[in-house]
């Protein structure tokens, strides 16, 4: 069978993408050949388009020509931008039944005494402040395996998945209104997750973030030891403390046992990083129908990302289950745009080097790709940063595009597993949930598959349909959530990237 080199998505569309880098010349349509070379994910057109006109993806909007383009020329940032166009947000227009499968699918969980359900079992070391940093790391560090002696310290506790400590830069020097209630938030998140057994956090002593103060917030009295390096007495001592504490707890965490629970106890966070001009057209919608399959199962999705949403808000407010859930998504856009006006920027300033080397032009563009990870089904809630999740099924969360941030707000939320996608090839991790890479094309997966779980290249290959390759990554998260590892897990990634979202002024 011979495979077009170009992929068209939508009748509508005037532009095709590149299967592979193609040099002028190439046929690319009926009377159509290559004028320019075109890299590798990148689009080219199919029929003239003036100045001023909208250049159509996905049978979307994802700019306008700045240029005349003639068939045949590469469509980048050389000829195609931002510009304003009205949205038709047709709240809950698309709403339709999602019909439960009649036998839900099953992964080897970890049942607590609470009910909810783990895919890990780890001891949690929290800071208040960026001040006790140091001191969770010298903690945790007393428990770390040795990668080069092998000495495993946890050797004799094989039901704990590790000791890890969540630090920050943030915790003092600031206003004590929003930004605090959101870090507070944030850590209230971490400290109740399911995917943590026992959890302690470390305090300096006179910062504004006073652990006194977190505890009665976020409602935290009974459920974590804490610690400040001052009334203990210093860093020696408070270390100490810190890994007596550790100690204790190993012994009750090594306690838990995995038994077979229902797929609908998976709140798995979907997420984008290092995308390319493939990422809308294999990895992401293959994440999208393993999400459907999260949802009919009776789980949860957590997109986020809010700026990296903008521009396609209006495909979500359609699927949204009331006005009100709707109109909570266009509230957040109009919040964004007010934002990065205040501080000067622009909200077409997202997509980063590496996306654009990679074929993505403007923020529409990523956008109408980004979304393509929730799949179809109803939108069910929309929620701030950090805020817990309780609705089963496909729920939103603002967010910034910045990945260890918008990341480290959805498992506050309790996203209990991430699935993340890639195309020029993000190393992520993400502690306490098990992170699955996934790539969006062949030639990266194959450059970087110690780092990556998934190749969803094969789709652009016609190997695969979007819906075979969306089947094996619901089966992997299955696998994942019972205690397989993943390629993060096995370079110890996830501590480093815990990074709350820092909003407001240092004072």
């Amino acid at each position: 069978m011979t495979i077009s080199p170009v992929i068209r998505l939508h009748p509508d569309d005037g532009v095709v993408i590149a299967r592979a880098s193609l040099p002028p010349g190439t046929v690319v349509a009926e009377g159509v050949v290559t004028v320019d070379r075109i890299p590798s994910g990148h689009k080219v057109a199919i029929k003239p388009i003036v100045v001023g006109e909208p250049v159509r993806r996905y049978g979307q909007i994802i700019g306008f020509a700045t240029a005349p383009i003639a068939p045949g020329q590469h469509v980048h940032t050389q000829n195609c931008g931002m510009g304003d166009f009205s949205k038709d947000y047709a709240y809950c227009a698309d709403v339709k039944p999602t019909p439960n499968f009649d036998l839900p699918a099953t992964f080897e969980g970890i049942r607590r005494p609470d009910g909810r359900v783990a895919t890990r079992n780890y001891i949690g070391i929290l800071t208040s402040v960026n001040c006790s940093a140091h001191v969770a790391g010298l903690v945790a560090d007393v428990f770390k395996k040795n990668p080069f002696t092998g000495e495993n310290p946890l050797a004799e506790f094989p039901n704990v998945d590790g000791v890890v400590a969540l630090t920050h830069k943030t915790g003092c020097g600031m206003t004590q209104n929003e930004p605090l209630a959101l870090l507070r938030r944030t850590l209230g998140g971490y400290a109740r997750h399911v995917n943590f057994s026992h959890v302690i956090v470390l305090g300096l002593g006179c910062e504004v973030n006073q652990i006194g103060g977190l505890m009665e917030e976020q409602k935290l009295a009974g459920r974590l030891r804490a610690m400040d390096i001052q009334e203990v007495g210093g860093t020696r001592k408070t270390v100490e403390a810190g890994v007596a504490f550790v100690r204790e707890a190993l012994a009750d965490a090594n306690k838990v046992k995995r038994e077979k629970v229902a797929a609908s106890e998976l709140t798995v966070a979907l997420q984008c990083g290092g995308s390319d001009g493939y990422s809308g057209v294999s990895a992401n919608p293959a994440l999208g129908a393993a999400s459907d399959l999260i949802v009919r199962h009776g789980g949860t999705v957590i997109l986020s990302e809010t700026p990296e949403t903008y521009g396609a808000e209006h495909l979500l407010t359609r699927r949204a289950v009331s006005r009100e859930v709707g109109e909570k998504l266009v509230d957040l856009m109009r919040w964004w745009e007010e934002y990065t006006e205040r501080e000067g920027a622009e909200m077409n300033a997202n997509p980063s080097p590496g996306n654009k080397a990679g074929g993505l032009t403007t923020i529409l563009e990523k956008s109408l790709g980004a979304m393509a990870k929730a799949g179809t089904t109803n939108l069910v809630d929309v929620l701030r940063y950090a805020e817990p999740v309780t609705k089963k099924g496909f729920v939103f969360m603002d967010t910034p595009g910045y990945d260890p941030v918008a990341a480290t707000g959805q498992v506050a939320g309790g996203a209990n597993l991430v699935c993340f996608t890639t195309g020029r090839g993000s190393v992520f991790g993400c502690k306490p949930a098990p992170s699955i890479k996934l790539a969006t094309n062949s030639t990266m997966y194959k450059r970087m598959e110690e780092d990556m779980d998934v190749n969803c290249g094969t789709i652009l290959e016609g190997s695969e349909t979007v819906e075979q390759c969306g089947q094996r990554i619901f089966d992997l998260i299955l696998k994942t959530a019972s205690g397989q590892p993943t390629k993060s897990e096995s370079f110890d990634f996830g501590g480093a990237e815990f990074a709350p979202w820092v909003i407001g002024a240092t004072m």
